[in-house]
C-alpha cells in the first residue's frame, strides 16, 4: 500500500452520515431532506451543497462531539495507509453552534490525540475564515488564531465561495495569520478561472493553493506557478462532483505534472462527494495512468509543503521512503 498524505480536507466535511445520524439523534436535531433513499447526503449543486454541509456540520456542539468527528476520520484515513493529515477547521461553524474556538479546537485535538496513539497518523489543523462572510468575518478568525496558540493548529487558510471578492480585501488577515508564524494556504481556481489563482498570488503571502486546478487553462501561469513553488492541493473527486470536469480522463491532473507544478491529491469532502483518500489515489492509477512512483511523489510534496517542524517533517519523510523501499516503516515520530 502507497503511504498517503493529505492536506486540503475540511474537517466538518468529513463527518460520515452515520455519526451525523447519531449527533442528530442526540440533540433530536430534524434532518429531513438531508439524505437521499440510500442514506447518502443530498445535493445538486454548489449552493445547495454549501447548504447541506451546514447542515451536517450543525449537529456537532461539544467538544465532545468534535473530538468523536476527528478521531472517526482520521480511523479511516488510517486504514487506507494515511500517515500524514491536515484538516480545515472553520471555527465560524463551531460559534453557530455555541462553541468556542477553544473548546472547538481542544475537541478536535484530543480526537487527532487519540488517533495519533492508536493508528500511528499525525494531524494538524489549519484555520480557516469562509470568504463569503466578508473580510470582516475572515480576519477575525485570523485573529482568535494568531491570539490563542495552539500546538495542533499550524496553518491559516480561506475557504468559502471564492466568487465573492476578491484576494486584495483578504491581505490585512493573512498579514495577522503570517505575523504568528502560520502557514498560509487559500481556496482559488476552483469555480473561479485562472485569474483567481494569479489573484490570491499577487496579493497574499501563501505558499500553498487549494483546489487550484483551473490554471491548467493558462501556460503562463502553469510556469509562476513552478517557477514559484506553489503546491496544489488538488481534488479531482470533488471537481468531478461539482461539475468541473465530467470525468477523471477529463481532469487537468496530468497537464499540472507535467508542467512541474508541485501536486498532492486530497479528498476535500469526501462523503459528500463520494470518495475518500484512497479512492482518489487508486482513480489517479487506474484512470489516469499515474504509476507508483509518481503517487509516492505526490505524498512527498504533500510532506514538503506540510505546515510541520522540521522534526516531524522528516520523520514522516523517512516513513515513507522506508515504505518505498519495501523497508518496514517506523511509526513512531
Amino acid at each position: 500500500m502507497i503511504l498517503k498524505a493529505e492536506i486540503h480536507v475540511h474537517i466538518e466535511g468529513t463527518a460520515h452520515p452515520d455519526l451525523v445520524r447519531t449527533y442528530a439523534r442526540r440533540n433530536s436535531i430534524d434532518l429531513t431532506g438531508l439524505f437521499d433513499a440510500d442514506g447518502a447526503y443530498l445535493w445538486s449543486d454548489f449552493t445547495s451543497f454549501i447548504a447541506a454541509y451546514d447542515r451536517a456540520s450543525s449537529v456537532f456542539r461539544s467538544e465532545q462531539a468534535y473530538c468523536d468527528l476527528a478521531y472517526d476520520y482520521a480511523r479511516r484515513c488510517a486504514a487506507e495507509g494515511m500517515i500524514y493529515l491536515e484538516a480545515f477547521a472553520s471555527a465560524d461553524h463551531a460559534a453557530e453552534a455555541g462553541l468556542s474556538y477553544r473548546a472547538y479546537i481542544d475537541g478536535l485535538d484530543a480526537g487527532f490525540a487519540a488517533a495519533e496513539t492508536t493508528f500511528g497518523i499525525v494531524a494538524r489543523l489549519i484555520v480557516v475564515g469562509v470568504r463569503h462572510l466578508g473580510p470582516e468575518k475572515v480576519e477575525n478568525a485570523a485573529r482568535q488564531a494568531a491570539a490563542q496558540p495552539h500546538r495542533r493548529v499550524t496553518g491559516f487558510g480561506m475557504a468559502g465561495d471564492e466568487r465573492f471578492g476578491q484576494p486584495a480585501d483578504y491581505a490585512r488577515a493573512f498579514a495577522i495569520a503570517g505575523d504568528a508564524g502560520l502557514g498560509l494556504t487559500v481556496h482559488a481556481g476552483e469555480l473561479a478561472g485562472p485569474e483567481s489563482v494569479r489573484d490570491a498570488l499577487d496579493h497574499l503571502p501563501i505558499t500553498r493553493i487549494g483546489h487550484g486546478v483551473r490554471a491548467a487553462e493558462d501556460s503562463d501561469l502553469l510556469r509562476r506557478l513552478a517557477d514559484e513553488a506553489i503546491t496544489l492541493e488538488l481534488c479531482p473527486g470533488s471537481n468531478i462532483a461539482l461539475g468541473l470536469y465530467p470525468d477523471r480522463q477529463s481532469h487537468p491532473l496530468r497537464r499540472l505534472v507535467e508542467a512541474g507544478v508541485a501536486v498532492t491529491l486530497n479528498s476535500d469532502d469526501p462523503p459528500f462527494f463520494h470518495t475518500t483518500i484512497g479512492a482518489e489515489y487508486d482513480a489517479a492509477a487506474r484512470l489516469e495512468a499515474i504509476d507508483d512512483r509518481m503517487l509516492r511523489r505526490f505524498t512527498r510534496n504533500a510532506l514538503d509543503a506540510a505546515f510541520v517542524d522540521a522534526g516531524t517533517r522528516s520523520a514522516l519523510i523517512a516513513r515513507l521512503e522506508a515504505a518505498g523501499t519495501g523497508d518496514r516503516p517506523n511509526p513512531a515520530l
